[in-house]
Formats: C-alpha cells, sequence, structure tokens
C-alpha cells in the first residue's frame, strides 16, 4: 500500500470509532503525535482498570453462588422450626413444609442456573474483551512507529487464534 498523507490521514477515521472508546483514544493520541511509549501505556492503563472492573463482577457473583445453597438452607431450618411448633396443628404442617423445601430450592436454582452461568459468561466476555483492547493496543503501537503494515499483520497473528487470523497481504 502507498502512504498518501502519513499519520495525520488517520484523523478523518476517528468518528468511525468513536462508538469504541480505546481504538478511539488510541487512534486520537497517535494522530495527536503522542510518542507510541506514551500511548501503549495509556492504553495499558486502562485495559488494566477494565480487567479488574470484569474481575469484581465476576467475584461477586461467584460468591452469590456460593451463598445461595447456604441462604435456602437457612430458609429450610426456618421452615422446620415453623413446622415443629406446630405440630399440634396437621393443617400448619404441610404449608411450614412446603417453605422448607422450595428455600432449598430457590438457593439451588440461583447458585446453579442463575449466579454462577451469569459469571461464567461475564469471564468469558472478558476475555474476548482482553483480546481485542490488546489487539488494538499492538495496532496503535505498530501505528505510532509507523511500520510496515505487512509487521502489524505479523503482530497480530501472532496474538490471534488460528482461525481467526489475518491473511490481508497473502
Amino acid at each position: 500500500g502507498e502512504r498518501k498523507n502519513g499519520i495525520t490521514s488517520l484523523h478523518s477515521t476517528t468518528p468511525d470509532t468513536k462508538h469504541v472508546p480505546l481504538p478511539n483514544k488510541a487512534l486520537a493520541m497517535v494522530v495527536d503525535g503522542v510518542p507510541g511509549v506514551v500511548v501503549g501505556r495509556v492504553l495499558t492503563s486502562e485495559m488494566q482498570a477494565t480487567a479488574i472492573r470484569h474481575t469484581k463482577g465476576a467475584s461477586v457473583l461467584r460468591k452469590a453462588a456460593e451463598v445461595s445453597p447456604a441462604m435456602g438452607l437457612i430458609g429450610t431450618l426456618v421452615g422446620l422450626v415453623q413446622m415443629l411448633g406446630r405440630l399440634d396443628d396437621p393443617s400448619s404442617i404441610g404449608p411450614a413444609m412446603a417453605v422448607a423445601l422450595l428455600t432449598t430450592f430457590y438457593g439451588a436454582v440461583l447458585a446453579n442456573m442463575v449466579f454462577s452461568p451469569l459469571a461464567s459468561k461475564l469471564e468469558r466476555n472478558a476475555g474476548h474483551e482482553a483480546l481485542i483492547n490488546n489487539i488494538y493496543l499492538v495496532a496503535a503501537n505498530s501505528i505510532g512507529r509507523q511500520e510496515n503494515p505487512r509487521r502489524l499483520e505479523m503482530l497480530l497473528n501472532s496474538i490471534l487464534p488460528p482461525a481467526k487470523r489475518v491473511k490481508f497481504f497473502d
């Protein structure tokens, strides 16, 4: 490819990246002439902050999954206490036993069908986002150094899974 106006020609592409903050910030810094080392530090710092937020969110969900069965067990004990406290009234035994069993059920359902799957999905999405952000970082650093696009392709392919590798110049 030929270089028409160098890095300043990227300025016209920044509106296309407004909806994706990280590459937008990276391109804006590169176009403004910020040294590649500084761009890399800023992007790395943002990526680390995002990863920490995702880890915290997933750990809250994991903790909720861990605690849910215990909450169900507490509900079961409350239901059993109600039932045992009113053994003289046979009509109250059924509803109290229902409370005892339902709370265990709800605890198990919340842990295994809500909180654990949500935590797994968040962790999976965070991994995908980290890979994409790493691609943005590599690309911004390469553009900032004004490297040959073939070298950028090689760098990107070194972090992409084999099925997703770029073959622009082949």
